[in-house]
């Protein structure tokens, strides 16, 4: 991302997709399966939250201890992106387009269940 003087700006996070245990990267695969424009939007908006970290409302809110989402707006939906840091690493742990305004408890307990793993894993 260019500063105001053209130099490049490194992120403050890396970002990384969640692994399932087969090997599956579930919010790569969300992503992939959107049309162009929306992809677009998303990545910048992960982009933006990767570079500019910390931030918070309207983009990224936190859910939870350890628990935040990426708030897109994509052209016929609303799109959330449930992330973790750990270290200087943003990791993508689920990702779905709402259809209410609350997020649905089933997809933060998707979130939820991936983050203990991930936390499981360092232990």
């Amino acid at each position: 991302m260019p500063t105001p003087r053209g130099e490049e700006r490194a992120p403050v996070l890396r970002v990384v997709f969640y692994r399932t245990q087969a090997g599956n990267e579930p919010v790569r695969d969300w992503v992939k399966a959107l049309n162009r424009n929306d992809r677009k939007i998303i990545g910048e908006d992960v982009k933006t939250a990767q570079y500019g970290w910390p931030l918070g409302m309207p983009l990224i809110r936190k859910l939870d201890a350890g628990l935040w989402e990426v708030r897109s707006q994509m052209t016929d939906a609303i799109a959330r992106v449930l992330f973790t840091v750990d270290d200087e690493t943003m990791i993508l742990l689920h990702a779905f387009a709402k259809k209410t305004r609350k997020t649905p408890q089933a997809e933060l307990r998707t979130a939820r269940r991936r983050l203990a793993r991930l936390l499981g894993e360092r232990s």
